[in-house]
């Protein structure tokens, strides 16, 4: 069941092209559950309101703080296949340079990391020596799946459809898009979310967490902190109308 956003009618009115509808899903944080729950909307949806283009484009965070990191990745390898598009968000990054250099792991796993590494059999904790760090660093690296390892390796920064663009944090104002910086398009938050000014596109993003999803005139934000919540929000981008399931 899908439903109109009670605020939709304050927002300047970006358009897809016609013809297409994209489904933006916000962070998944190791909820398995809920993004299969999530996919199966979506597919109800699109099977009983029939469209030329429909897109599913994931927002970023899909691993860390909840319970199945691992089965997290292992669905979106799977569903990416079918032409989903996965962007990179700040967790996956975290990963992929632990492996590079572990002495980044204090840092990840108050980040949520422990979950993370829970998920594919390991344990860790804070202050571990540096020997150990690359220890678990090699572990890791061994139980990472092939697939899944290529699958975040190869995570974009960014889409653009119509008139929006789509990020996992933000982008920095003043800045064109294409020249965006990856530390921004990843991390970015009170420079972005304070700027009321046009972007040049409506940018649709999570990375900082909301009750109910924030619809602006420049930027629309769906994280709503689903592994906390048990709410994972899907947009329904369409023409010039926002809806959620």
């Amino acid at each position: 069941m899908w439903r109109p956003f009670r605020k939709a009618a304050e927002v300047n009115r970006p358009r897809l092209p016609s013809g297409s509808r994209v489904y933006a899903i916000g962070d998944v944080h190791g909820c398995a559950d809920l993004l299969q729950e999530t996919f199966t909307k979506i597919d109800r949806h699109r099977d009983s309101h029939p469209i030329a283009n429909a897109l599913e484009i994931m927002l970023g965070d899909y691993i860390d703080r909840g319970p199945s990191s691992l089965d997290v990745i292992e669905l979106l390898s799977m569903r990416i296949r079918g032409g989903t598009i996965c962007l990179k968000g700040n967790h996956e990054s975290f990963l992929l340079k632990f492996l590079e250099d572990p002495t980044i792991l204090n840092d990840w796993l108050r980040c949520g990391g422990l979950e993370t590494l829970a998920s594919y059999g390991l344990k860790a904790s804070l202050n571990l020596s540096v020997k150990d760090q690359e220890c678990l660093a090699a572990s890791l690296a061994d139980r990472l799946p092939v697939h899944h390892h290529n699958f975040l390796i190869a995570l974009p920064l960014s889409f653009t459809l119509g008139d929006y663009f789509f990020v996992h944090a933000g982008v920095r104002p003043g800045i064109a898009l294409p020249d965006q910086r990856a530390e921004d398009l990843l991390w970015i938050r009170e420079e972005f979310l304070r700027y009321e000014g046009s972007f040049g596109k409506v940018v649709v993003h999570g990375h900082t967490p909301v009750n109910e999803p924030e619809i602006r005139g420049n930027r629309i934000n769906i994280d709503t902190a689903a592994f906390a919540t048990g709410n994972l929000t899907c947009a329904v981008l369409e023409e010039d109308q926002i809806l959620f399931l």
